[in-house]
Order: C-alpha cells, then structure tokens, then sequence
C-alpha cells in the first residue's frame, strides 16, 4: 500500500471510528429521553430535543463523509470496502449497524410515546373545555346562579 492509500485509510478510520463515537452518544440520548417521556418528565425534554437535533444532523454529516472517504468511487458496499482495507475495524462497523438499528428503534418508540401523551393532553383538554362551558351556563349575565340551567331542581330526584 502506497502511503496516499494509507493516508487515505487512516483518515476513512478514523472517520468511522468517530461516527461509532457519535452513533453512541445519539443512543445514550434517546434512551434518556425514552426515560424522561415514561417518568412524565418534560422539563429537560426541550434541551435534551435540542441536543438530540445537533447529534443527529452530525451523524447525517459523518456518515456522508464517512462514505465518501471509504468508498470513493469504489464499487464495494462498506463491510467489504473495510474487509479489504481494514479488516480490525469490521467489529466497529457491526456494532454502528446495530447501534443505528437500536437508535432507529427507540426513535419510533419515543414518538409513540410523544403522540399518546399529545392524545392524553388533548382529552384532558376536550374535557376541561366541556367542563368550563358547564360552569359557564351556571352562572346569569348579573353573576347569580343560574340553577334552571340543567333543567332539575335541586331535591327533584
């Protein structure tokens, strides 16, 4: 190997060695949301949310970068572009599979949890909404109570 090739390998190394980095960070932040949603804690949510846009955008970056460091103009697929060239790192290359799989996982599964908490709060707020037009009819224009308004009197059973 010549020592561009090897300049060039050492760089797509470390590339994906940097990406494995990153895809663990993004896993460690979607399992801390994941927990945050299941213990009704939203107040971190919004920072955490913030962070989690940052990692994800730079993983898109990594991986572009990543693919076109390794493969270039290559016609090999990854796994057989690092078998050839850098065959110790296979092992990082199968756990960012799996590590992207994970992330993928607990990114569907933290937005089910975000739309049935949106589903509960719209509920808990359709029935607030009904309960203050009630109040409302209980009440006359002067402020006295409208008694009449649900058409019983009290002690009629």
């Amino acid at each position: 190997m010549n020592t561009h090739n090897s300049t060039v390998t050492s760089d797509a190394i470390l590339k994906l060695d940097n990406e494995l980095d990153a895809l663990r960070q993004f896993v460690a932040l979607l399992t801390s949301e994941q927990q945050l949603l299941l213990n009704n804690d939203t107040e971190p949510l919004l920072t955490l949310s913030e962070t989690k846009m940052k990692v994800a955008s730079q993983l898109m970056e990594m991986g572009a970068s990543r693919r076109k460091a390794l493969l270039g103009n290559s016609a090999d697929n990854m796994e057989t572009w690092i078998a050839k060239h850098a065959p110790n790192r296979l092992g990082g290359w199968s756990e960012i599979r799996k590590l992207a799989a994970q992330a993928q996982h607990l990114n569907s599964t933290n937005g089910e949890l975000i739309n049935s908490r949106l589903q509960h709060n719209q509920q808990a707020l359709n029935v607030l909404h009904a309960a203050s037009k009630t109040t409302a009819s209980l009440y006359g224009p002067d402020g006295q109570a409208n008694l009449n308004s649900s058409g019983r009197h009290l002690g009629s059973g």
